[in-house]
This record gives C-alpha cells, structure tokens and sequence, in this order.
C-alpha cells in the first residue's frame, strides 16, 4: 500500500445537508493531516432513491466549501461489471447462495421460532435458503455469514478485481487490526474505540444482490474501497454498525480493511438525526466559512473568524486535528 488515501461517499438522495458536511470535512482533515489523498465517490447504485442532477450538487457544494478531491470522482452506478465479478467468486467459492424470501417469508420463520421482531428493527435472516431453494424461483444473493466456521483455514476467494492491492489483509497504518472468531467481528474504531459483533445471530446472511437486481451497498463499498486503495475511512456513526459487514466481507474476498473512524451526528431539535427522512435542509454554502464553521464545532474543532479566507481555516483546522489525533504528517 503506497500512502494514506481516504474517501467521502455521499449517496445522492438529494443535495448535502449539514450531517453530511461534517463527515465531508472530517474525511478531508484526516487525509490532509496524514498528507494523503482524498476521493470523492458518488454511490448511485440504489438508483430507485437517486435524484437527478443531485450529484452534480453535491460536487458542488464540496467545491463551494474547498474541499476538492485529488483525483476524478467516481460512480458505482457505472461499476456494475466489476461487482457481479466479485459476487460470482463469493458463489464459485460457496460463500454465496441465491435466496428466495421476502421480508414476510423471514419474518414467518421467525414467527414459527416463537419469535417475534420489534416493528421496523432489522430483522436478522435465519438461514433459510442456505440448503437450497426448494423449488422456488431466487429473488437475491446472501453471503454466508458462518463461512469461518464452515472453513476455519479460509484464505480467501480467488477474485479478478484488479485491484493494486488484492489479496493483501494486512493495513500498516493499522496497529490493531480487525479479528474474527467464528462470525464475530472485533474491530477498534479511532474514535468509539473497542467493538464487536456477532453478524451471523446480529443480520444474518445479508444480501449482496437485491431482489430488484440492483447491488447491495455492503458489496459494493466494499469492492470500490479496495479498488481505490483506501486506507482509512472517516464518515457519520451512523454507519459503525456496517462496518463489521464489511470487515467479513473484505475477509471473504481477500481483501484490505481500511481503518475506521465513525464521526458524531448531527441532530435536529427533535434529537433526530439529520437526514432526508427527517427533512433535513440542504446545506447553504453561499457562505461557506459560516457552514464549515457548524461543522467543524461538532468535530469539536475551534470556529473561525468569520472574516478569515477558506483556505486559512482549513489548514488552521487541518493543524487542529493533527494534534488532536495525534497524526504525525508525513507524505508516504
């Protein structure tokens, strides 16, 4: 791996509100404090929720803002051969299998358990379709979430992804790497610090193609991160319960797990996190300094003076964070 390389990857479900400035911003410092590259990458590939011309406005709201990626953003929704390629070495491995059930089907095989599921909690999938489909026609493609237990000295799918660092586990800027007993994922977050999980009883075998054909997000950021060498991932808490997901999945295709650090949310006066779903304005950044002011307060950096130029307080903040984290700059 040649260097730090981070990302931002906004999904445009509509333009950038100011949650989602935060986790822009935080990326960025973290990349200019290790003196490495950031990417911007546009994930598309839920299409349904897509908004036309919403990624053009992301663009340039980051822009606005001066946070400028260092290489061309990229789009999933354009990747869709490099994902199948992935998927079909998960199946030719047998660490992916064809299911048939809908939300309804699963929560009857729970039902006939004699347990039931809160309203709208996620309901982890019991394993239904591992032994075959029974006659009925696939609908998605899980992976196999107990693989490590089926094959304890797995090493990994034989994957042509091209990727410049395929087949390599190891992250040298990470002094404590992920482990996984069985299905259980123990990661350090940089911020929220030790965490597990165990997927298998948490999710269950989760979908790495959905019924409707399009690519599940678990896959696909997993695949675009390795392709782009990422090294360190910055972005919303919210996400910190994807990350062991992925962690397996990396692990299933042989790949590098980046580090993780899930910054804090932004919430409404209602304590809801900041989103589309709960209305959440989109971010204005015809002052910038202003917007960036907001969300370098809940990174717990220092606002700056309303009269300093952009590029000023981004490297004030850059410094900022740097002592905060401890980053030594050094451009490798």
């Amino acid at each position: 791996m040649a260097g730090y390389i981070g990302r931002f990857a906004p999904s445009p479900t509509g333009p950038l509100h100011a949650g989602s400035l935060v986790a822009a911003l935080a990326s960025w410092l973290d990349a200019r404090a290790h003196g490495g590259q950031w990417l911007v990458r546009i994930e598309d590939v839920d299409t349904p929720r897509c908004v036309p011309g919403a990624d053009r406005v992301i663009l340039q709201q980051l822009a606005d803002c001066g946070l400028q990626p260092d290489a061309p953003p990229l789009w999933q929704s354009r990747r869709g051969a490099i994902y199948q390629r992935a998927l079909d070495a998960l199946i030719d491995a047998g660490l992916a299998y064809p299911c048939a059930c809908t939300r309804r089907a699963i929560e009857a095989a729970w039902a006939a358990r004699g347990i039931a599921w809160p309203r709208h909690a996620e309901v982890p999938y019991p394993g239904t379709c591992r032994s075959g489909l029974a006659g009925t026609a696939a609908r998605a493609w899980r992976l196999r979430t107990d693989f490590l237990k089926q094959k304890p000295g797995y090493a990994g799918v034989k994957c042509a992804l091209d990727a410049p660092i395929s087949g390599v586990r190891d992250n040298p800027f990470d002094p404590s790497p992920p482990r996984i007993e069985g299905s259980t994922v123990h990661w350090h977050d940089r911020r929220l610090g030790a965490q597990s999980q165990d997927v298998e009883a948490t999710v269950g075998d989760f979908v790495l193609r959905r019924a409707d054909g399009l690519w599940a997000y678990q896959l696909a950021v997993v695949v675009d991160d390795a392709l782009q060498g990422v090294s360190h991932v910055v972005r919303g808490e919210d996400l910190a319960d994807n990350t062991p997901r992925q962690i397996l999945l990396q692990r299933a295709l042989a790949l590098p797990t980046p580090r993780y650090l899930h910054t804090p949310l932004v919430r409404n006066a209602a304590g809801e996190k900041l989103s589309k779903q709960t209305h959440a304005p989109a971010l204005d950044t015809r002052d910038p300094l202003a917007a960036l002011n907001a969300a370098a307060t809940a990174l717990g950096l220092q606002p700056q003076p309303s009269h300093t130029p952009l590029s000023h307080a981004l490297a004030a903040w850059t410094g900022e964070w740097q002592r905060a984290t401890g980053v030594h700059h050094q451009r490798s």
